[in-house]
């Protein structure tokens, strides 16, 4: 079955009209719906609008309403929404141009593509996307859809191009009140290296079809296993907690995750990161090092163990 367009209308640029479709870039992903089971029975729960004091009400009865006050509501009947909704035009008009680095990506909501409407509208539908490539610049307008208005922005994309919807400044919060405590002070100069050549060794191409949700996966697979009569034990895995009395050593971390640094860089990896404070107290007076406490309970612990095998 073909796919019908979310919208059909013109893009406007200047004195040219360009006929376009638009469809939905995305779609659903494999969720996992629950529903609510009245155990001893076996039936589904349902729910029944009630109204405190008076009980289960008629749905023609029901209108929404706007609380603007503790308890007080503004009402609202459905003609007097939909006389304030747009009506959708078939015009998006590309008033501005902008850079594509120049749009945060938090600003961007949700992809659609963009198609020529027909044979007589290919040429200039080309001529704008390779316009739009060789310039590197982004579309913008404000395009009406099914009662709302949207801020859309217009780029090329393969052979065709991609509209999306931009979120308005209102939508999203402020960057600065979650970050204000960060510190600001420039990082090591040897472990930012380490850091960047990770990142290098690390790089590659995004394919999308390499990442699946591991959550949903597991969810089939339970259902699968219920649904055949079978019983799973499920072990809690890595339920330690990661932020233990041990801080790993990040240079340490960063040497081992690139393969260099050899056993200094994983004895230091797994023994903790030592601090000045703790180097120094573990010196006696004449300068020399003494054995941390942790290093004479070693052998002790290892021959608990020998202890426990000869007994079994």
């Amino acid at each position: 079955m073909a796919a019908r367009p979310y919208w059909r209308g013109q893009i406007r640029l200047a004195l040219v009209s360009i006929p376009v479709e638009i469809y939905s870039a995305t779609k659903s992903g494999a969720t996992i719906a629950f529903n609510q089971i009245h155990e001893p029975s076996g039936k589904r729960i349902k729910y029944e609008k009630v109204v405190p004091g008076i009980g289960p009400v008629n749905v023609d009865d029901i209108v929404k309403g706007f609380e603007y006050a503790k308890d007080e509501y503004v009402l609202l009947d459905e003609d007097e929404i939909e006389g304030v909704k747009l009506e959708s035009k078939k015009t998006l008009e590309l008033t501005q141009f902008v850079d594509v680095q120049d749009i945060d990506m938090i600003y961007f909501e949700k992809p659609y593509y963009v198609v020529p409407a027909d044979d007589l509208a290919e040429e200039a539908f080309i001529v704008l996307r390779e316009a739009l490539r060789r310039t590197q610049k982004i579309g913008l307008g404000q395009l009406a859809m099914r009662g709302r208005e949207y801020v859309v922005s217009i780029k090329a994309c393969g052979r065709g191009m991609v509209m999306e919807t931009l979120r308005y400044a209102d939508e999203v919060n402020k960057a600065a009140s979650y970050f204000r405590d960060i510190g600001d002070e420039d990082p090591d100069e040897e472990l930012l290296d380490l850091a960047t050549t990770l990142i290098d060794k690390k790089t590659g191409r995004f394919d999308a079809s390499e990442f699946h949700d591991r959550y949903v996966d597991a969810l089939k697979d339970l259902i699968e296993r219920k649904k055949k009569g079978k019983t799973l034990n499920i072990e809690a895995e890595g339920e330690a907690d990661s932020r233990g009395s041990n801080v790993v050593d990040l240079m340490a971390a960063l040497k081992k995750s690139l393969g260099t640094g050899g056993g200094a860089a994983k004895a230091s990896a797994s023994a903790g990161k030592t601090s000045p404070r703790t180097k120094s107290a573990g010196k006696s007076a004449g300068g020399s090092e003494t054995k941390s406490p942790s290093a004479k309970k070693a052998p002790a612990k290892s021959g608990a163990k020998a202890t426990a095998r000869k007994r079994a």
